[in-house]
């Protein structure tokens, strides 16, 4: 009986990481087939695989800013072309898709300009 339970439990603990893969890789990828049959007799299968990215953030006041998140990272040298303040010592203007984003030093957001960028 001893073995039977330390067997089970070995299984599920290998088991476990490749159940908990399966979902997060499912949602990355779908494939669609398409089946249709044309009036001359013919088959037409069309199979087409839709690949989804990854989402990005909308980036709040207080959060911790990490590059690898951010869409179009660009630092932002030319703050006046964007009608953005000057940044305070040891802040910096990010850009992140359309919306720029000044950090402090430590890599907290400090302000969020929504679509500054066209």
């Amino acid at each position: 009986m001893k073995t039977f339970i330390l067997s089970a439990l070995a299984a599920t603990l290998v088991a476990s990481p490749l159940l908990a893969a399966a979902p997060a890789e499912a949602q990355q990828r779908r494939e669609v087939t398409t089946v249709r049959h044309n009036d001359n007799g013919r088959t037409v299968v069309t199979k087409r695989t839709v690949v989804r990215t990854p989402q990005y953030r909308n980036w709040r006041a207080g959060q911790r800013f990490d590059r690898r998140q951010a869409q179009n990272y660009r630092v932002i040298t030319t703050y006046r072309n964007y009608r953005l303040a000057p940044p305070p010592r040891a802040h910096q203007w990010v850009r992140s898709g359309r919306d720029a984003i000044l950090i402090d030093g430590r890599g907290n957001v400090v302000q969020v300009r929504g679509g500054a960028f066209r």
